[in-house]
C-alpha cells in the first residue's frame, strides 16, 4: 500500500530514467526516496553505486522535515546526501546559470501559502504571484535544463486561475516548454492532509507546446473518498499506465475523460484555462475549514480577474480609458 505522495511519484518514476532527480521543496524526501527505491534495482557495480549516491538533489526550508529527509537519505545508503536546508524562493530567478539547472525535476510544491513582497521581488514582475505553488513553477522553469523533464503536482487553482501572474506563468510554460500531459487526479488523494483536488503536469524543455493531452483518473469503483485507512493504491493508477502509451480520446456520458488540445485552442478561445477533462458530476464535498477558505480564495481571485478582463475589453471597445 502506497501513501498518496508515493503513488503519484510511481508513474513519474516509471516514465523518467536519468542520473539526477531534483526537488526544490523536498519535505521529508518522499519523491527522492521513491526514486532511490527504483534506482536501487539498477545498481550492479561500484560505478553504479557511486552514481546512485549522486542521483538526487533536494532543498527544504523547514528544519524538522529537512532533518527527516537527511535521515531518509542515510537510510537509503547515501553517505553524503545532496540535500540542503534553504529556501528555494529566496534567489533571483534571473541569476540562474546553466550550472544551476537540472535534468529532471519532480515536485509536489507547497500550495495554499501566500508569500510576502520580499519573496516576490526575486521574480520578474509578471510572474510575481503571491501563491507559493505559482512561484515554485517559475523556479522549476528557470532551473530545468535544455531537454530536461519535469513532473509537478499542482492544485486545480493553477489550471483555472486567470489572475495576471497565473496567466503569465502558463504563457511561459506553453511557449517555452512542451506541456504534453496533464493527469487530473481524483479528489481526496492527499486525505487526510488536504481535500484540495490535484493534478500532475508533465512537461519537458524540448521546444514549445504543440498539443496537450488531458486525462481524468476517476475514483475507483467502490470508493467515494480516499482516507488514511482507505488510501489510494498502486493498482488504482493502472488506467493511466494503460492509456499512456496508446493515447485515444475518451468520452463518458457526454463528458471528456481524455482529450488532446492544440496549443492554439488553449491560448486562444480557452484563454489559458487548463481546467479540461475535469470531473463533471458535482457531489457534496465536505472540506476542512482551511481547504474551504483556500478553494474560495482561488475561485474568487479567478472570477475577479475574469470580470476585470471583460470590463477592460468593454471599456476599450467603447473608446474610454482602461478601468
Amino acid at each position: 500500500m502506497l501513501k498518496p505522495l508515493d503513488l503519484q511519484a510511481l508513474y513519474i518514476i516509471l516514465c523518467i530514467k536519468v542520473a539526477l532527480v531534483t526537488d526544490f521543496a523536498c519535505g521529508t524526501g518522499g519523491f527522492l526516496t521513491s526514486w532511490l527505491k527504483e534506482l536501487e534495482k539498477e545498481v550492479k557495480t561500484t560505478d553504479d553505486r557511486a552514481a546512485f549516491g549522486r542521483s538526487v538533489y533536494g532543498i527544504e526550508k523547514k528544519q524538522f522535515p529537512y532533518m527527516l529527509c537527511i535521515t531518509n537519505m542515510l537510510l537509503h545508503d547515501l553517505d553524503v546526501p545532496q540535500v540542503f536546508h534553504d529556501n528555494s524562493l529566496l534567489r533571483d530567478v534571473l541569476d540562474y546559470t546553466e550550472d544551476d539547472r537540472f535534468d529532471v525535476i519532480l515536485m509536489n510544491p507547497p500550495y495554499g501559502g501566500s508569500e510576502k513582497a520580499d519573496v516576490k521581488n526575486h521574480f520578474p514582475a509578471d510572474l510575481a504571484s503571491s501563491e507559493t505553488a505559482d512561484l515554485f513553477m517559475s523556479v522549476i522553469m528557470y532551473r530545468l535544463k535544455e531537454n530536461g523533464r519535469a513532473a509537478v503536482i499542482l492544485p486545480d487553482g493553477f489550471l483555472f486561475g486567470t489572475d495576471n501572474a497565473k496567466i503569465s506563468i502558463k504563457k511561459k510554460l506553453l511557449s517555452e516548454f512542451n506541456l504534453h500531459t496533464v493527469i487530473r487526479m481524483p479528489g481526496s488523494v492527499f486525505s487526510p492532509y488536504t481535500s484540495i483536488t490535484t493534478n500532475i503536469l508533465f512537461f519537458d524543455r524540448t521546444g514549445p507546446t504543440e498539443k496537450t493531452w488531458f486525462y481524468r483518473l476517476d475514483m475507483p469503483e467502490g470508493y467515494k473518498h480516499f482516507s488514511k485507512t482507505k488510501p489510494m493504491k498502486a493498482e488504482h493508477f493502472a488506467p493511466v499506465e494503460a492509456w499512456w502509451n496508446d493515447r485515444q480520446p475518451i468520452a463518458v456520458d457526454g463528458f471528456d475523460k481524455a482529450r488532446c488540445f492544440a496549443v492554439e485552442e488553449l491560448c486562444g478561445e480557452l484563454g489559458y484555462n487548463l481546467d479540461q477533462c475535469g470531473f463533471p458530476h458535482e457531489e457534496e464535498e465536505i472540506l476542512s475549514p482551511m481547504d474551504l477558505i483556500q478553494r474560495y480564495q482561488e475561485e474568487r481571485a479567478s472570477l475577479n480577474a475574469e470580470i476585470d478582463r471583460v470590463l477592460a475589453d468593454i471599456t476599450e471597445k467603447l473608446g474610454g480609458a482602461e478601468l
